[in-house]
């Protein structure tokens, strides 16, 4: 897979160039499946949690981008297929959900690193808003530990309608992996909830910003 190939490459060299300060990346288990759940401020996440992970992370798309009928478009959604972007068909709010859980749940049970962001959109104004379940129904599924995420400076770096991102000092911090042992394979939304909260407060707690109790709006 291109993604082995172009780590060792790619990712010192974006790493030199944008300097970003990374802490706590020992904290990411080296082998078995891993959640990595971070805020959401800037496109630059995207590639700035890759870039910063020791180790080759998956994503979810939207399964156009994969398959665009052009010649260009096939071949640009080979090489981000085999850049680790998983494709998701996506119909009404229930079906999207649930093609997205399977989809990750494939990853983690295969042994790999999954990121996501809980709040689902980007934070309009700088604040952490209310997480959604989905982060907390994959774990308590598959067993895969959490490790929480907060990115400060992104907003900045790569604000919206920025294509390229500016050179801005940026911080990656990675928290303790976090188990749930005791909520294992529940089924009780109460319970995703619960756990949900707790990731999101770790977020919080690295990031540095304010909570909201609500969810963000698109």
């Amino acid at each position: 897979m291109l993604n082995e190939v172009l780590r060792p490459i790619v990712s010192p060299v974006a790493r030199a160039l944008y300097r970003p300060v990374i802490e706590g990346a020992e904290n990411v288990p080296r082998r078995g499946p891993v959640i990595l759940a971070a805020n959401h401020l800037s496109f630059a996440e995207n590639w700035l949690i890759p870039i910063a992970t020791p180790r080759s992370v998956r994503y979810l798309v939207k399964i156009e981008y994969l398959r665009t009928p052009s010649l260009g478009g096939r071949m640009a959604g080979w090489f981000f297929s085999e850049l680790g972007f998983v494709g998701v068909q996506r119909g009404g709010p229930r079906d999207a959900t649930s093609s997205s859980l399977e989809a990750a749940m494939g990853v983690l049970r295969a042994g790999r690193a999954f990121a996501i962001y809980p709040e689902g959109t980007r934070s309009l104004d700088g604040r952490l808003y209310r997480g959604k379940t989905g982060v907390a129904r994959l774990s308590l599924a598959t067993g895969a530990p959490v490790v929480p995420i907060g990115i400060i400076g992104t907003e900045v770096m790569q604000p919206v309608g920025v294509r390229v991102p500016r050179r801005r000092p940026v911080t990656v911090r990675f928290g303790t992996p976090m188990t749930f042992d005791e909520y294992r394979d529940s089924q009780d939304p109460a319970d995703w909830r619960t756990v949900t909260d707790k990731i999101m407060v770790a977020i919080s707690e690295l990031s540095g910003q304010e909570y909201v109790d609500a969810y963000q709006k698109r």
